[in-house]
């Protein structure tokens, strides 16, 4: 059964994705090789599901990574409402950065309002461009990140989370190539 909640992310409830260390590494690199390209000045991810892919890319870029934290979701519950309210914590990037050139980190955009806030929030604090990357889009995500790696229409559970008794399960694939938004 399909089920889409009021900001549209899609549960087809077939599922939850597991996201391995290796597939989570292996497209953390492939997201890495593609920034390589922009001269990335910093990272920031959104606590808690960013905080470990900011990380790696800040190494891989060699750039700093800053955490910033947002609460949308009130808890792990699988396929839980999204309410579109998101707060977002008053942002210090610090003074030893450089912030013209952020790209914007996180797991998964669900429906994009966390995402969205957290550019609202960084837009008042920086001063240049905002990339986003996320690992996983949601197919009712009501806004493109600028680059992805899967898209998904199940609960995806990352290594960082605990999976979920009793649901069946499978793994991503490793990635095999990166997603962008289209340009207008």
């Amino acid at each position: 059964m399909t089920t889409v909640d009021e900001q549209q992310r899609v549960f087809e409830r077939e599922r939850t994705w597991i996201v391995s260390d290796e597939t989570f590494l292996a497209a953390a690199h492939a997201i890495g090789r593609h920034e390589r390209l922009r001269p990335t000045t910093l990272i920031v991810g959104i606590e808690r599901g960013g905080v470990r892919l900011a990380h790696r890319l800040g190494i891989l870029l060699d750039v700093p990574a800053r955490i910033v934290r947002a609460q949308h979701n009130t808890d792990d519950t699988v396929g839980l409402a999204d309410t579109g309210r998101v707060v977002v914590d008053p942002i210090d990037l610090g003074t030893d950065c450089d912030p013209r050139r952020i790209l914007l980190v996180d797991d998964i955009c669900g429906s994009g309002a966390t995402m969205d806030a957290v550019t609202r929030a960084l837009g008042a604090v920086v001063t240049g461009s905002i990339r986003t990357a996320v690992l996983c889009r949601n197919l009712g995500a009501a806004r493109d990140p600028d680059l992805w790696i899967w898209d998904v229409a199940d609960w995806v559970v990352f290594p960082w989370e605990t999976p979920p008794p009793d649901i069946r399960s499978e793994r991503l694939s490793l990635p095999e190539r990166l997603q962008t938004r289209k340009e207008p």
